[in-house]
């Protein structure tokens, strides 16, 4: 098995209470899986703990082979992590091109007295930061928007704006925390394109919080139901619709219903 992330026996606690207990999850390389269930239940706990947020209290994390459970979030990034988040976190007042590029933190081939002096490397380097940045706005349709104060955009471009800072990391692995939150079905749809392509594109794997059920199933190869802390089933998308203690738990009858379409 060629696996890009390891979780064994993750367990992390806030003042003695098990926020998650005993989790055990992997994703293989360039696969696409969905951590789902109830507000509450401890997922992106999971995810602060996957990117260095917070430290585990006990059990390991690998990625890529490599221990990197307690790492900074920097990092973690460095690694080869990328993530969104729930709530978008978007430098606000900076346009679009300047949020992308601040991500670009890797690729500097310049020193601190270069950028102090303003030297041709330092023009050099920025200049090619400059024209990635650019690129990643262009495969993101944003390209028109570069000098637009990111606070002005429309939140669909805000949040495909985010997924574009998060690429220009140069990530092997991306963490997605619910990217559908508040938008329309149309957006939905085309955010699940999105993902989808991206994903091929770029030759990543994906983690991914969602609670639009459409999404979820549509997209994710596998899935994972977190309850109360702790992993309630694992499976393909049909086995987990089809789940009767996820289905008690989580989805309910009448979600289910219309996931399937009956």
């Amino acid at each position: 098995m060629n696996n890009i992330l390891e979780i064994n026996h993750l367990t992390k606690t806030f003042g003695g209470l098990n926020a998650v207990s005993d989790v055990n999850m992997y994703i293989e390389k360039g696969e696409l899986v969905g951590l789902i269930g109830p507000n509450g239940a401890g997922k992106t706990t999971v995810f602060n703990l996957i990117t260095g947020v917070y430290r585990p209290n006990e059990g390991s994390i690998l990625f890529d082979g490599k221990s990197i459970g307690g790492l900074s979030p920097h990092r973690i990034c460095r690694e080869g992590i990328a993530r969104t988040f729930q709530n978008i976190r978007l430098f606000k007042n900076l346009t679009a091109l300047d949020n992308v590029k601040i991500a670009f933190h890797k690729e500097v081939n310049y020193s601190l007295l270069s950028a102090v002096f303003r030297t041709n490397r330092f023009y050099q380097g920025e200049d090619q930061i400059e024209q990635k940045a650019l690129e990643l706005l262009e495969i993101f349709q944003l390209g028109d928007k570069r000098n637009e104060l990111a606070s002005n955009l429309p939140y669909g471009e805000q949040r495909r704006l985010e997924i574009a800072r998060a690429l220009a990391t140069d990530p092997k692995l991306l963490i997605l925390d619910e990217p559908a939150a508040g938008m329309n079905p149309q957006e939905t749809n085309a955010l699940t394109e999105l993902i989808h392509w991206v994903r091929g594109q770029f030759n990543l794997s994906v983690l991914l919080i969602e609670h639009d059920m459409s999404l979820v199933m549509g997209l994710c190869e596998r899935l994972y139901v977190l309850n109360y802390g702790q992993i309630l089933a694992s499976g393909l998308p049909e086995e987990i619709r089809n789940n009767p203690k996820v289905i008690e738990a989580y989805l309910g009858e009448e979600v289910t219903k219309v996931v399937s379409g009956s």
